[in-house]
Protein backbone atom coordinates (compact mmCIF):
# COMPACT_ATOMS: atom_id res chain seq x y z
CA UNK A 1 0.00 0.00 0.00
CA UNK A 2 1.34 3.42 -0.97
CA UNK A 3 1.39 6.02 1.79
CA UNK A 4 2.19 9.72 1.63
CA UNK A 5 5.07 10.05 4.08
CA UNK A 6 6.34 13.62 3.76
CA UNK A 7 4.85 16.98 4.62
CA UNK A 8 5.60 18.16 1.07
CA UNK A 9 3.72 15.22 -0.42
CA UNK A 10 0.77 15.94 1.84
CA UNK A 11 0.67 19.57 0.72
CA UNK A 12 0.70 18.51 -2.96
CA UNK A 13 -2.28 16.24 -2.23
CA UNK A 14 -4.10 19.13 -0.53
CA UNK A 15 -3.48 21.52 -3.44
CA UNK A 16 -4.73 19.02 -6.02
CA UNK A 17 -7.75 18.26 -3.82
CA UNK A 18 -8.44 21.99 -3.53
CA UNK A 19 -8.58 22.35 -7.32
CA UNK A 20 -10.71 19.22 -7.88
CA UNK A 21 -13.17 19.95 -5.06
CA UNK A 22 -13.55 23.56 -6.20
CA UNK A 23 -14.19 22.59 -9.83
CA UNK A 24 -16.82 19.84 -9.67
CA UNK A 25 -19.54 22.14 -8.22
CA UNK A 26 -19.06 24.45 -11.22
CA UNK A 27 -19.81 21.57 -13.60
CA UNK A 28 -22.96 20.64 -11.68
CA UNK A 29 -24.10 24.28 -11.64
CA UNK A 30 -23.43 24.57 -15.37
CA UNK A 31 -25.80 21.68 -16.11
CA UNK A 32 -28.55 23.07 -13.84
CA UNK A 33 -28.30 26.44 -15.55
CA UNK A 34 -28.69 24.69 -18.91
CA UNK A 35 -31.96 23.14 -17.72
CA UNK A 36 -30.90 19.58 -16.84
CA UNK A 37 -32.77 18.17 -13.87
CA UNK A 38 -30.51 17.95 -10.80
CA UNK A 39 -31.79 14.44 -10.07
CA UNK A 40 -30.45 13.24 -13.45
CA UNK A 41 -27.15 15.02 -12.96
CA UNK A 42 -26.59 13.68 -9.46
CA UNK A 43 -27.32 10.08 -10.43
CA UNK A 44 -24.63 10.31 -13.13
CA UNK A 45 -22.25 12.03 -10.74
CA UNK A 46 -22.59 9.41 -8.03
CA UNK A 47 -21.65 6.54 -10.38
CA UNK A 48 -18.25 7.99 -11.29
CA UNK A 49 -17.72 9.25 -7.74
CA UNK A 50 -17.79 5.61 -6.60
CA UNK A 51 -15.64 4.59 -9.58
CA UNK A 52 -12.90 6.99 -8.41
CA UNK A 53 -12.81 5.31 -4.99
CA UNK A 54 -12.56 1.84 -6.58
CA UNK A 55 -9.69 3.01 -8.82
CA UNK A 56 -7.80 4.49 -5.84
CA UNK A 57 -8.33 1.33 -3.76
CA UNK A 58 -7.17 -1.04 -6.51
CA UNK A 59 -4.07 1.03 -7.36
CA UNK A 60 -2.62 2.94 -4.40
CA UNK A 61 -4.26 0.50 -1.99
CA UNK A 62 -2.46 -2.51 -3.52
CA UNK A 63 1.05 -1.07 -3.94
CA UNK A 64 3.75 -2.56 -1.68
CA UNK A 65 3.49 -5.04 1.17
CA UNK A 66 4.66 -3.18 4.29
CA UNK A 67 1.12 -2.52 5.53
CA UNK A 68 -2.20 -4.35 5.01
CA UNK A 69 -3.38 -3.93 1.44
CA UNK A 70 -6.92 -3.13 0.42
CA UNK A 71 -7.77 -6.70 -0.59
CA UNK A 72 -6.45 -8.04 2.74
CA UNK A 73 -8.47 -5.65 4.88
CA UNK A 74 -11.76 -6.45 3.16
CA UNK A 75 -11.89 -9.80 5.05
CA UNK A 76 -10.70 -8.54 8.45
CA UNK A 77 -12.93 -7.95 11.50
CA UNK A 78 -12.81 -4.17 11.35
CA UNK A 79 -16.52 -3.36 11.29
CA UNK A 80 -16.43 -0.63 13.97
CA UNK A 81 -14.05 1.39 11.80
CA UNK A 82 -16.00 0.49 8.66
CA UNK A 83 -19.17 1.89 10.24
CA UNK A 84 -17.39 5.17 11.04
CA UNK A 85 -16.26 5.39 7.41
CA UNK A 86 -19.76 4.66 6.14
CA UNK A 87 -21.25 7.24 8.51
CA UNK A 88 -18.88 9.80 6.99
CA UNK A 89 -20.10 8.81 3.53
CA UNK A 90 -23.73 9.26 4.56
CA UNK A 91 -23.27 12.83 5.83
CA UNK A 92 -21.12 13.78 2.83
CA UNK A 93 -23.77 12.46 0.44
CA UNK A 94 -26.49 14.43 2.24
CA UNK A 95 -24.32 17.56 2.13
CA UNK A 96 -23.50 17.24 -1.57
CA UNK A 97 -27.12 16.48 -2.42
CA UNK A 98 -28.27 19.58 -0.53
CA UNK A 99 -25.78 21.96 -2.09
CA UNK A 100 -26.99 21.29 -5.65
CA UNK A 101 -30.27 22.97 -4.67
CA UNK A 102 -28.61 25.74 -2.64
CA UNK A 103 -26.44 26.73 -5.65
CA UNK A 104 -29.57 27.75 -7.57
CA UNK A 105 -30.97 29.93 -4.78
CA UNK A 106 -27.92 31.74 -3.39
CA UNK A 107 -25.29 31.17 -6.07
CA UNK A 108 -22.21 29.00 -6.39
CA UNK A 109 -19.81 31.28 -4.54
CA UNK A 110 -21.87 32.09 -1.45
CA UNK A 111 -23.03 28.47 -1.03
CA UNK A 112 -19.45 27.25 -1.04
CA UNK A 113 -18.45 30.03 1.38
CA UNK A 114 -21.17 29.13 3.91
CA UNK A 115 -20.56 25.39 3.79
CA UNK A 116 -16.78 25.83 3.92
CA UNK A 117 -16.98 28.15 6.92
CA UNK A 118 -19.08 25.74 8.96
CA UNK A 119 -16.79 22.87 7.96
CA UNK A 120 -13.68 24.71 9.08
CA UNK A 121 -15.09 26.03 12.36
CA UNK A 122 -16.60 22.71 13.48
CA UNK A 123 -14.72 20.05 11.51
CA UNK A 124 -11.22 21.47 11.91
CA UNK A 125 -11.66 21.85 15.66
CA UNK A 126 -12.86 18.25 16.01
CA UNK A 127 -10.00 16.95 13.86
CA UNK A 128 -7.43 18.90 15.87
CA UNK A 129 -8.37 17.07 19.07
CA UNK A 130 -8.88 13.71 17.33
CA UNK A 131 -5.38 14.00 15.85
CA UNK A 132 -3.92 14.40 19.35
CA UNK A 133 -3.00 18.02 18.57
CA UNK A 134 -0.29 17.14 16.02
CA UNK A 135 -0.97 20.43 14.24
CA UNK A 136 0.51 23.65 15.59
CA UNK A 137 -2.33 25.38 17.39
CA UNK A 138 -0.59 28.76 17.26
CA UNK A 139 -0.80 28.57 13.45
CA UNK A 140 -3.91 26.42 12.95
CA UNK A 141 -6.45 28.52 14.80
CA UNK A 142 -5.30 31.89 13.38
CA UNK A 143 -5.82 30.17 10.01
CA UNK A 144 -9.37 29.31 11.05
CA UNK A 145 -9.79 32.95 12.04
CA UNK A 146 -8.61 34.10 8.61
CA UNK A 147 -11.12 31.74 7.06
CA UNK A 148 -13.89 33.20 9.18
CA UNK A 149 -12.98 36.73 8.06
CA UNK A 150 -13.05 35.56 4.45
CA UNK A 151 -16.50 34.07 5.06
CA UNK A 152 -17.78 37.40 6.39
CA UNK A 153 -16.38 39.14 3.32
CA UNK A 154 -18.01 36.50 1.13
CA UNK A 155 -21.39 37.15 2.72
CA UNK A 156 -20.88 40.87 2.11
CA UNK A 157 -20.03 40.13 -1.55
CA UNK A 158 -23.26 38.20 -1.95
CA UNK A 159 -25.32 40.93 -0.28
CA UNK A 160 -23.77 43.63 -2.44
CA UNK A 161 -24.14 41.64 -5.65
CA UNK A 162 -27.77 40.79 -4.86
CA UNK A 163 -28.48 44.50 -4.40
CA UNK A 164 -26.79 45.20 -7.76
CA UNK A 165 -28.95 42.60 -9.51
CA UNK A 166 -32.11 43.94 -7.91
CA UNK A 167 -31.23 47.43 -9.11
CA UNK A 168 -30.72 46.13 -12.67
CA UNK A 169 -34.12 44.40 -12.71
CA UNK A 170 -35.87 47.44 -11.22
CA UNK A 171 -34.30 49.66 -13.86
CA UNK A 172 -35.53 47.35 -16.62
CA UNK A 173 -39.01 47.25 -15.10
CA UNK A 174 -39.19 51.05 -14.92
CA UNK A 175 -38.18 51.22 -18.57
CA UNK A 176 -41.26 49.14 -19.40
CA UNK A 177 -39.35 46.17 -20.81
CA UNK A 178 -39.51 43.79 -17.86
CA UNK A 179 -42.72 42.01 -18.79
CA UNK A 180 -41.66 41.31 -22.33
CA UNK A 181 -38.14 40.38 -21.31
CA UNK A 182 -39.47 37.68 -19.02
CA UNK A 183 -40.26 35.60 -22.09
CA UNK A 184 -37.60 33.08 -23.00
CA UNK A 185 -34.84 34.59 -25.11
CA UNK A 186 -33.76 32.00 -27.69
CA UNK A 187 -30.11 31.60 -28.62
CA UNK A 188 -30.96 30.70 -32.21
CA UNK A 189 -33.33 31.93 -34.88
CA UNK A 190 -36.29 29.48 -34.82
CA UNK A 191 -36.75 29.77 -38.61
CA UNK A 192 -33.10 29.19 -39.40
CA UNK A 193 -31.18 26.98 -36.95
CA UNK A 194 -27.89 27.85 -38.62
CA UNK A 195 -28.14 31.56 -37.82
CA UNK A 196 -27.30 32.44 -34.24
CA UNK A 197 -29.07 35.30 -32.50
CA UNK A 198 -26.88 37.72 -30.58
CA UNK A 199 -26.50 36.54 -27.00
CA UNK A 200 -27.34 38.75 -24.06
CA UNK A 201 -24.35 40.19 -22.22
CA UNK A 202 -23.41 38.68 -18.88
CA UNK A 203 -24.41 40.78 -15.91
CA UNK A 204 -27.31 42.58 -17.59
CA UNK A 205 -30.94 42.35 -16.51
CA UNK A 206 -31.81 40.51 -19.73
CA UNK A 207 -29.09 37.96 -18.92
CA UNK A 208 -30.59 37.34 -15.46
CA UNK A 209 -34.05 36.83 -16.95
CA UNK A 210 -32.75 34.56 -19.69
CA UNK A 211 -30.97 32.46 -17.09
CA UNK A 212 -34.18 32.10 -15.08
CA UNK A 213 -36.03 30.84 -18.15
CA UNK A 214 -33.35 28.28 -19.02
CA UNK A 215 -32.47 26.84 -15.63
CA UNK A 216 -34.06 23.75 -14.09
CA UNK A 217 -34.69 25.24 -10.63
CA UNK A 218 -36.75 28.43 -10.83
CA UNK A 219 -35.76 30.97 -8.19
CA UNK A 220 -37.58 34.22 -9.09
CA UNK A 221 -40.13 35.07 -6.45
CA UNK A 222 -38.79 32.54 -3.93
CA UNK A 223 -37.14 33.41 -0.64
CA UNK A 224 -33.35 33.11 -0.50
CA UNK A 225 -33.80 31.89 3.07
CA UNK A 226 -34.70 28.51 1.56
CA UNK A 227 -31.30 28.34 -0.08
CA UNK A 228 -29.51 29.64 3.01
CA UNK A 229 -31.20 27.03 5.21
CA UNK A 230 -30.18 24.28 2.79
CA UNK A 231 -26.62 25.63 2.69
CA UNK A 232 -26.35 25.67 6.50
CA UNK A 233 -27.65 22.10 6.68
CA UNK A 234 -25.06 21.05 4.08
CA UNK A 235 -22.33 22.81 6.04
CA UNK A 236 -23.13 20.85 9.20
CA UNK A 237 -23.02 17.61 7.19
CA UNK A 238 -19.65 18.55 5.66
CA UNK A 239 -18.21 19.39 9.07
CA UNK A 240 -18.83 15.82 10.28
CA UNK A 241 -17.61 13.63 7.42
CA UNK A 242 -13.87 14.31 7.87
CA UNK A 243 -13.86 13.63 11.67
CA UNK A 244 -15.82 10.39 11.02
CA UNK A 245 -13.21 9.35 8.46
CA UNK A 246 -10.47 10.28 10.92
CA UNK A 247 -12.00 7.94 13.50
CA UNK A 248 -12.24 5.19 10.88
CA UNK A 249 -8.55 5.29 10.00
CA UNK A 250 -6.98 6.04 13.40
CA UNK A 251 -9.37 4.36 15.88
CA UNK A 252 -8.94 7.04 18.55
CA UNK A 253 -11.85 5.52 20.52
CA UNK A 254 -10.24 2.03 20.50
CA UNK A 255 -13.24 0.22 19.04
CA UNK A 256 -11.19 -2.41 17.17
CA UNK A 257 -10.32 -5.73 18.77
CA UNK A 258 -6.75 -6.18 19.94
CA UNK A 259 -4.46 -7.20 17.09
CA UNK A 260 -6.79 -6.00 14.30
CA UNK A 261 -4.97 -3.44 12.09
CA UNK A 262 -6.46 0.02 11.65
CA UNK A 263 -8.21 0.69 8.36
CA UNK A 264 -5.91 2.14 5.73
CA UNK A 265 -7.05 5.38 4.11
CA UNK A 266 -7.86 3.49 0.89
CA UNK A 267 -10.03 0.81 2.53
CA UNK A 268 -11.85 3.44 4.58
CA UNK A 269 -12.40 5.57 1.47
CA UNK A 270 -13.87 2.57 -0.36
CA UNK A 271 -16.48 1.94 2.35
CA UNK A 272 -17.02 5.69 2.70
CA UNK A 273 -17.85 5.91 -1.02
CA UNK A 274 -20.11 2.85 -0.96
CA UNK A 275 -22.41 4.43 1.61
CA UNK A 276 -22.24 7.76 -0.21
CA UNK A 277 -23.35 5.97 -3.40
CA UNK A 278 -26.23 4.08 -1.79
CA UNK A 279 -27.70 7.16 -0.06
CA UNK A 280 -27.44 9.24 -3.25
CA UNK A 281 -29.00 6.50 -5.35
CA UNK A 282 -31.98 5.95 -3.05
CA UNK A 283 -32.75 9.64 -2.46
CA UNK A 284 -32.38 10.73 -6.09
CA UNK A 285 -34.51 7.91 -7.48
CA UNK A 286 -37.12 9.01 -4.95
CA UNK A 287 -36.77 12.63 -6.10
CA UNK A 288 -37.40 11.52 -9.69
CA UNK A 289 -40.96 10.55 -8.77
CA UNK A 290 -41.48 12.91 -5.83
CA UNK A 291 -39.50 16.07 -6.75
CA UNK A 292 -38.88 18.97 -4.37
CA UNK A 293 -38.87 22.76 -4.91
CA UNK A 294 -41.45 22.61 -7.71
CA UNK A 295 -39.20 20.66 -10.08
CA UNK A 296 -40.96 18.63 -12.80
CA UNK A 297 -41.58 14.96 -12.18
CA UNK A 298 -39.36 12.50 -14.02
CA UNK A 299 -38.76 8.74 -14.11
CA UNK A 300 -35.85 6.32 -14.18
CA UNK A 301 -36.58 5.59 -17.83
CA UNK A 302 -36.44 9.31 -18.65
CA UNK A 303 -33.16 9.57 -16.75
CA UNK A 304 -31.59 6.76 -18.78
CA UNK A 305 -32.59 8.53 -22.01
CA UNK A 306 -31.22 11.90 -20.90
CA UNK A 307 -27.73 12.15 -22.41
CA UNK A 308 -27.67 15.95 -22.46
CA UNK A 309 -24.63 16.90 -20.39
CA UNK A 310 -24.03 13.37 -19.05
CA UNK A 311 -20.31 13.59 -19.83
CA UNK A 312 -19.96 16.71 -17.66
CA UNK A 313 -21.81 15.00 -14.81
CA UNK A 314 -19.49 11.99 -15.06
CA UNK A 315 -16.50 14.35 -14.99
CA UNK A 316 -17.87 16.07 -11.86
CA UNK A 317 -18.13 12.71 -10.10
CA UNK A 318 -14.55 11.80 -10.93
CA UNK A 319 -13.24 15.19 -9.79
CA UNK A 320 -15.10 14.95 -6.48
CA UNK A 321 -14.05 11.34 -5.90
CA UNK A 322 -10.37 11.93 -6.59
CA UNK A 323 -10.51 15.23 -4.67
CA UNK A 324 -11.87 13.52 -1.54
CA UNK A 325 -9.32 10.72 -1.88
CA UNK A 326 -6.43 13.18 -2.12
CA UNK A 327 -7.75 15.14 0.87
CA UNK A 328 -7.80 11.98 2.98
CA UNK A 329 -4.33 10.91 1.78
CA UNK A 330 -2.93 14.31 2.78
CA UNK A 331 -4.82 14.26 6.08
CA UNK A 332 -3.49 10.85 7.03
CA UNK A 333 0.07 12.10 6.57
CA UNK A 334 -0.09 15.64 7.96
CA UNK A 335 -3.23 15.74 10.09
CA UNK A 336 -6.86 16.08 9.06
CA UNK A 337 -7.10 19.54 10.60
CA UNK A 338 -4.45 20.85 8.18
CA UNK A 339 -6.08 18.95 5.30
CA UNK A 340 -9.22 21.00 5.94
CA UNK A 341 -7.38 23.75 4.07
CA UNK A 342 -9.12 22.31 1.00
CA UNK A 343 -12.26 23.96 2.38
CA UNK A 344 -10.87 27.11 0.79
CA UNK A 345 -12.44 25.68 -2.36
CA UNK A 346 -14.67 28.80 -2.71
CA UNK A 347 -11.46 30.40 -4.04
CA UNK A 348 -11.63 28.02 -7.00
CA UNK A 349 -15.43 28.04 -7.26
CA UNK A 350 -15.53 31.85 -7.38
CA UNK A 351 -12.99 31.78 -10.21
CA UNK A 352 -15.19 29.38 -12.21
CA UNK A 353 -18.29 31.37 -11.28
CA UNK A 354 -16.77 34.49 -12.81
CA UNK A 355 -15.30 32.72 -15.84
CA UNK A 356 -18.18 30.39 -16.74
CA UNK A 357 -21.31 32.04 -15.39
CA UNK A 358 -20.55 35.74 -15.53
CA UNK A 359 -21.05 36.21 -11.78
CA UNK A 360 -20.30 39.78 -10.62
CA UNK A 361 -20.20 41.10 -14.20
CA UNK A 362 -21.26 44.76 -14.40
CA UNK A 363 -21.48 44.97 -10.61
CA UNK A 364 -20.74 48.00 -8.46
CA UNK A 365 -17.29 49.11 -7.37
CA UNK A 366 -18.15 48.13 -3.80
CA UNK A 367 -18.84 44.55 -4.91
CA UNK A 368 -15.51 44.33 -6.73
CA UNK A 369 -13.56 45.62 -3.71
CA UNK A 370 -15.26 43.10 -1.44
CA UNK A 371 -14.66 40.30 -3.97
CA UNK A 372 -10.91 40.99 -4.20
CA UNK A 373 -10.68 41.22 -0.39
CA UNK A 374 -12.45 37.88 0.00
CA UNK A 375 -10.17 36.11 -2.48
CA UNK A 376 -7.05 37.57 -0.82
CA UNK A 377 -8.17 36.39 2.62
CA UNK A 378 -8.91 32.91 1.27
CA UNK A 379 -5.36 32.71 -0.06
CA UNK A 380 -4.00 33.70 3.35
CA UNK A 381 -6.25 31.13 5.06
CA UNK A 382 -5.05 28.30 2.81
CA UNK A 383 -1.40 29.18 3.37
CA UNK A 384 -1.77 29.40 7.15
CA UNK A 385 -3.71 26.14 7.53
CA UNK A 386 -1.16 24.29 5.38
CA UNK A 387 1.70 25.78 7.41
CA UNK A 388 0.16 24.21 10.53
CA UNK A 389 0.64 20.70 9.12
CA UNK A 390 2.36 18.27 11.46
CA UNK A 391 3.50 14.68 10.99
CA UNK A 392 1.51 11.76 12.31
CA UNK A 393 3.42 9.39 14.60
CA UNK A 394 2.90 5.67 14.23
Amino acid sequence: MYMVESKGGAIVCMLLALFFLGTWPALMTLLERRGRLPQHTYLDYTVTNLLAAVIIALTFGEIGSERPNFSTQISQENWPSVLFAMAGGVVLSLGNLSTQYAWAFVGLSVTEVITASITVVIGTTLNYFLDDKINRADILFPGVGCFFIAVCLGSAVHSSNAADNKAKLNKLEKAGDFSTSREAIPNRDPENENVAVEKTKAGTADFLIELENKRAIKVFGKSTFIGLAIAFFAGVCFSLFSPAFNLATNDQWHTLKKGVPKLTVYTAFFYFSISCFVIALVLNIGFLYYPVLDLPRSSFKAYLRDWNGRGWAFAAGLLCGFGNGLQFMGGEAAGYAAADAVQALPLVSTFWGILLFGEYRRSSRRTYILLVSMLFMFIVAVAVLMASAGHRKE
